[in-house]
């Protein structure tokens, strides 16, 4: 076995910033890995893109690229710069070439549970208070969603809608976390997604928010894509 790939990007969706990947950061680097995490201005698909290929051009050298939801359109497409050697889509979406997000979502019916509301006056998606927590990360501490509720990013609707142009999961090895209670990306079209490009996937129990209630189980994908990468 190689050294396993040391460098690991992270990419955060709508409704959260880069901060919810701090306990996963910390089972990493405590591991020897070196990460970096995307501050996505969720203003289009194409910004998104940009931010994280600034990233991947910083960290200098193969990386393994890890999106969570609205991050795994991201990672699809920015997966296609030099440096990305391997994937992985946690709870995320995983569009092919044409296709969006809105795509995925709208195949099977949300769950009740879902507060995702539709665009303001200013085009920008936002999810409802009430619903926050059982909707959105359920297996997480009230204190901490209320603040995740508070602090979500302004996401705007017209990212939701842009479609693929060329999906690097076509081309570079992927992996897949499926949240099993996940009330916002139903577990199913996570399978549909991922069992149609031969992701490899492993099924976490947990809600939208896994890689912040589980994240040794999402960080031990995450160093098998980066050993099997290096191989």
């Amino acid at each position: 076995m190689k050294t396993p790939i040391k460098n690991i990007v992270l990419v955060h969706g709508a409704f959260a910033d880069g901060s919810g990947w701090e306990p996963l950061f910390h089972v990493l680097t405590d591991k020897g890995f070196n990460v970096l995490v995307v501050q996505n201005p969720l203003s289009s698909l194409e910004d998104d893109v940009r931010q994280t290929n600034l990233v991947l051009d910083r960290i200098g050298g193969p990386a393994v690229l890890v999106g969570h939801s609205w991050g795994g359109a991201v990672i699809t497409e920015a997966g296609n710069h030099p440096n990305v050697a391997a994937l992985v889509y946690v709870a995320a979406f995983q569009p092919d070439n044409g296709e969006s997000a809105l795509h995925w979502i709208q195949t099977i019916e949300p769950s009740p549970e879902s507060g995702i509301l539709p665009p303001d006056d200013n085009g920008i998606v936002y999810h409802e208070k009430s619903n926050f927590h059982d909707g959105f990360c359920g297996d997480i501490d009230a204190k901490k969603a209320a603040f995740m509720y508070a602090s979500q990013g302004a996401f705007y609707a017209k990212a939701f809608t842009s479609p693929i142009t060329k999906a690097a999961w076509k081309t570079k090895p992927s992996w897949g976390c499926i949240a099993t209670e996940d009330k916002t990306i139903n577990p199913d079209i996570q399978r549909n997604m991922y069992g149609r490009s031969n992701t490899k996937t492993r099924e976490i129990q947990g809600s939208h928010v896994i890689f912040m209630s589980q994240p040794e189980l999402v960080a031990e994908v995450i160093i098998e894509a980066a050993e099997s990468a290096a191989n």
